[in-house]
């Protein structure tokens, strides 16, 4: 009988053992399924960046590069659009006359992280810790405060939306990308990715430096610009950073998200509270 016992215990002990670990691991990344498309556009809109219907929010990942970027910025001042940039912060602290420049084109800065990572093990404070310094580095460099986070690869964690809270940072992914970052991509094929999935409040996801991608796959991208702006013209949707883009029902004054004042650590700032390849 003693010796039953003892395996039972044994057996729960290992049981445990194991749960323990997989439920903390589901907690972790299950909020990452956010991650599937139909499931953000049907049940998460703001999160996937929709908007208003008459306005598509153009957006770029990855930099800033400063071989790449200054091509994405003179291209987007012929067209006579500005649209959000979403750098990480190691390449912000590398290139800052690049971010200040983009900054001062009329362009607006986001977060997407300090590098481009992928966060299997949760780590809470590496979170916070990461997010934090991405954000401050762009302070530093542009004199701006971000208002926009997107994680690489579109994987928000449980770690990763209590940071961006904590930053007073808002989550936004996209609804239509180019898959820009491949090696066979082309302006052609970026044009036709994007358009299978773009409509009026949709927010469009592209890179504008080849730091996570395919050597060169950027040109792709610079080369399909406009062509998608046409597109969008053609039916009467205006292009624009996501400032302008009304994500969440929110209200905006000259581009500018009407907000109440949050505090971040050891500083205040006038961010929106949080509510998110790449």
């Amino acid at each position: 009988m003693r010796e039953r016992d003892g395996a039972g215990r044994a057996a729960y002990a290992v049981a445990s053992a194991v749960a323990v670990p997989a439920v903390a691991a589901l907690a972790h990344i299950g909020p990452a399924a956010t991650w599937l498309p139909e499931l953000r556009r049907r049940w998460f809109p703001a999160l996937a960046g929709v908007g208003r219907p008459d306005h598509v929010a153009l957006t770029f990942d990855d930099g800033p590069d400063p071989v790449s970027t200054p091509r994405f910025l003179d291209v987007l001042e012929g067209l006579g659009v500005r649209a959000t940039f979403f750098v990480l912060g190691e390449n912000v602290a590398r290139h800052p006359a690049t971010a200040r420049e983009l900054v001062r084109r009329g362009h607006e800065i986001a977060v997407h992280g300090w590098s481009h990572g992928r966060p299997w093990l949760p780590s809470p404070a590496r979170d916070a810790r990461e997010l934090e310094r991405a954000a401050g580095a762009i302070g530093d460099a542009t004199g701006r405060a971000p208002h926009w986070y997107r994680p690489p690869y579109g994987i928000l964690t449980s770690g990763r939306w209590a940071a961006a809270r904590r930053a007073g940072l808002r989550p936004v992914l996209w609804t239509a990308w180019g898959e820009d970052w491949r090696h066979d991509a082309t302006p052609d094929s970026v044009r036709a990715t994007v358009a299978a999935d773009l409509g009026g409040g949709g927010t469009v996801l592209l890179h504008d430096t080849d730091h996570a991608s395919a050597p060169g796959s950027w040109r792709a991208a610079l080369g399909a610009l406009p062509g998608l702006v046409a597109d969008c013209r053609a039916r009467g949707l205006v292009v624009g950073p996501l400032a302008e883009h009304g994500v969440g029902g929110a209200r905006y004054r000259r581009g500018v998200p009407v907000v109440a004042p949050v505090r971040t650590a050891g500083a205040a700032s006038s961010r929106p509270t949080a509510p998110g390849r790449p």
